[in-house]
Parts: structure tokens; C-alpha cells; sequence
């Protein structure tokens, strides 16, 4: 009979270690999944945001508040992960010079008391081009003199 017991407790013991293993798995994916889907958006929505018409005129980025966020959101929401709650905050949006500042909070669906694991990834993108020997600035663009004569035509 001991023997017996002694199996049933091992078993027992596999099944709270994978139960453990899980939820650390969980976590620790969740957590590298969110960063990088953070960043990667954050560049994306960035680049889509730039005011292309200030940059031909000045040679200087810009991006547009609004569209940032709008593009954000939905370039977020198409790949998060439908099992989790996210929360969004923007913090620090400049348009000159394009700096974002975003945080994002999500919490996983293992809970321990009612209290879920709570994720949280902040990142910081600043988006820059190098202003003096960049080829399309220096030829296409007056490089800072605002000259609108030429915009009409």
C-alpha cells in the first residue's frame, strides 16, 4: 500500500510542477511577446505618422500627433493576444523632434487569490535621421529655409 501512495504523490507532485512551469512560461513569454510587439509598433506607427510635407519643405521630422496614436491602436490591435486585458498609455508625445513615449500594461489569465499577474513594458522611441550628410536632405530639400514660393506649383 505504501508503494502505492508513493505513486499516487509523485503523480500528484508532476502535475503542480507542470501546473507551475505553466505559469512561469506564461509570464515570461507574455512579458518578451508584449515588449517586442511594443516596439515594433511603436517604430511602425511612428514612421506612419511622419508629415511628409514639412519634411520636403524644412528637411526636418515631424510626425502628427493624432495619427500616431490612430495608427497605434490599430496596428496594436490587430496582433495582441485575445486572452489578456491590455491597458495603453502615451506619455511624452513630441512632434519636433518626433519623440513617443508609450506604456503598456496587460495582465495574464493565471490569478492567485482573484489578483492576476500584471505585465507591464514602457518604451521610448525617439525618430531621428542624420540631418547632415543624408543624401535625400541635402539634394531634394532646402535643408531648413522654409520657402514656400514653390508650393503651388
Amino acid at each position: 500500500m505504501s508503494k502505492g501512495m508513493l505513486i499516487v504523490g509523485i503523480i500528484i507532485l508532476a502535475i503542480i510542477t507542470f501546473g507551475v512551469v505553466n505559469i512561469v512560461q506564461n509570464y515570461q513569454t507574455g512579458n518578451e511577446l508584449d515588449y517586442y510587439l511594443l516596439r515594433e509598433t511603436t517604430e511602425a506607427a511612428m514612421t506612419d505618422a511622419v508629415d511628409v510635407g514639412y519634411y520636403r519643405l524644412s528637411g526636418l521630422l515631424r510626425i502628427d500627433k493624432e495619427k500616431f496614436v490612430e495608427s497605434f491602436i490599430r496596428r496594436f490591435s490587430e496582433n495582441v493576444n485575445n486572452s489578456r486585458t491590455y491597458d495603453i498609455g502615451f506619455y511624452d508625445i513630441n512632434e519636433t523632434p518626433p519623440k513617443v513615449s508609450v506604456w503598456v500594461t496587460s495582465e495574464t489569465a493565471a490569478s492567485i487569490d482573484g489578483e492576476a499577474l500584471g505585465l507591464s513594458n514602457r518604451v521610448s522611441v525617439i525618430l531621428e535621421t542624420d540631418y547632415l550628410t543624408n543624401k535625400y536632405v541635402t539634394d531634394m530639400t532646402r535643408a531648413g529655409e522654409l520657402d514656400y514660393s514653390e508650393v503651388d506649383s
